[in-house]
């Protein structure tokens, strides 16, 4: 795993891409228990919810096991992994969890042939919260793994609207 810059991720995802599959980003809401993953269309347009991963300090390679699996069922060019930056764009001592995160997956060598970069993931979950909190949901661990799977949908979509509007030549054909 190698971390790239935002630009230069999405560079290697519109070149990475075969006449067959289309390379695909998955986006990581890392917590301290769960990490929600969302996954990109083919297009890499939309983010789409996926699942939540369970995280404790031991299982570290089974979560490897899950990211390398994913990565071949959606032909995974990379991550794009949430950060809590501060307002002026600096690391801020929540971002600990992340970089241990992504420091771990690394120690295991099953994810060398990915990279990631780190986007901007404040407020994802309150807007998430906010969202959701019509549906009422009574369930206390459904309503925060449904939190963490949403707030990866939104730092995955921030992201690929950013770079798409940055990065991507634009056809007036394409919807």
């Amino acid at each position: 795993m190698r971390l790239l810059q935002a630009e230069e991720l999405f560079r290697k995802v519109l070149e990475g891409g075969s006449k067959k599959k289309a390379a695909r980003l998955l986006g990581l809401d890392v917590g301290s228990k769960y990490v929600g993953l969302a996954v990109s269309d083919e297009k890499n347009r939309i983010a789409l919810p996926l699942s939540v991963l369970s995280r404790t300090k031991t299982n570290i390679n089974l979560m490897a096991d899950d990211f390398k699996t994913l990565a071949s069922k959606y032909s995974l060019a990379g991550f794009v992994v949430g950060y809590p930056f501060n307002l002026h764009g600096q690391h801020t001592s929540d971002g600990v969890q992340v970089r241990l995160l992504a420091g771990e997956l690394y120690q295991t060598g099953k994810l060398d042939d990915l990279c990631y970069t780190y986007w901007d993931e404040n407020f994802t979950s309150k807007c998430v919260e906010a969202l959701l909190h019509p549906l009422n949901l009574k369930n206390r661990d459904e309503a925060k793994t449904m939190t963490d799977k949403f707030a990866a949908v939104c730092i995955l979509q921030g992201y690929l609207d950013n770079m798409n509007r940055k990065l991507r030549p634009s056809d007036k054909s394409e919807s």
